[in-house]
């Protein structure tokens, strides 16, 4: 039986090769290459081809999510699991988003991790317990909810000015740019507005701002 071809993408060194010992003593596992960064585990992909990545949040350089972005395109068997410290739920949300398969926590229990592994690889999903229960409540505290503001009320000063330069065509470089931000926080705000106002591509961003007045519709000369 073939191994599963495993990569590791973390930026401590030595908690990668904590999580290789673990997975060389299985017996369906191989650890096929590592990366520090997003942009590194893109390239060394391609030249590894492993079956799943194991991916951190919070590394400097390309952003996780953009890194899992360029890997599911261009290489859409190799499966991505998000292994992380965050325990929050906008970073799950926008891995699902990007093509994970899975969110694990750090503190998870070695054999879980392995579990989860083996599940993405076989093409199901993987949510660490914690991160289940967190959605499960939030999830029974919007039904108990009784007053829902407006969607576009929820949005805060900031991702506002996000949302007009963006439906203006800006990109987010440029945006971070113009409003003096790290890219890293203005996706942040791109990623919080668009999951509010449950909009899911450019071109719905783009109506709901002309909808809204928010910009105005281009007049032909």
């Amino acid at each position: 039986m073939a191994k599963i071809r495993v990569f590791l993408t973390d930026d401590h060194t030595l908690f990668r090769q904590g999580v290789r010992t673990l997975l060389s003593a299985e017996p369906d596992m191989e650890v096929v290459g590592e990366a520090s960064n997003g942009s590194d585990a893109v390239a060394k992909a391609a030249e590894t081809r492993p079956d799943v990545i194991l991916m951190d949040i919070g590394m400097t350089g390309l952003s996780s999510f953009e890194a899992t972005r360029q890997l599911r395109k261009n290489r859409p068997e190799t499966k991505v699991l998000f292994l992380t410290m965050y325990d929050d739920e906008d970073y799950l949300v926008e891995c699902m988003e990007v093509g994970a398969g899975g969110y694990v926590l750090k503190d998870t229990p070695a054999p879980l991790l392995v579990s989860a592994i083996r599940d993405v690889n076989r093409g199901g999903s993987y949510l660490s317990p914690r991160m289940l229960a967190q959605l499960v409540d939030d999830f029974r505290t919007r039904i108990k909810s009784t007053t829902r503001l407006p969607r576009f009320a929820t949005l805060t000063t900031r991702e506002k000015e996000v949302l007009k330069l963006l439906a203006e065509g800006n990109s987010v470089k440029e945006i971070a740019s113009n409003l003096t931000l790290s890219v890293k926080t203005v996706e942040a705000h791109k990623f919080n507005l668009m999951r509010k106002l449950d909009i899911h591509n450019k071109s719905q961003l783009v109506q709901y701002a002309i909808q809204k007045k928010i910009i105005k519709i281009p007049v032909a000369v």
